[in-house]
């Protein structure tokens, strides 16, 4: 079973929209890059709101698996 770290696909994610080409950009784009990293920072750090966030993504990602066999 392959398992991903959701902190590490939310930076590649990241890392993946800065490598594209410099363009004039929507507010709902800036907005929605803005809530990327500020989901990343939770799930990065070591706060007990950031785990529990942390706990439902996995149960979501879970889920979501689980639907798909």
């Amino acid at each position: 079973m392959l398992t991903i770290n959701v902190a590490v696909l939310l930076a590649i994610i990241i890392v993946l929209r800065w490598r594209r080409p410099v363009e004039p950009r929507t507010r709902a784009d800036q907005m929605f890059g803005i809530t990327l990293i500020l989901i990343l920072g939770l799930l990065l750090a070591p706060t007990a709101f950031g785990h529990s966030l942390i706990g439902v993504v996995q149960q979501l990602v879970a889920g979501i698996a689980k639907a798909s066999h």
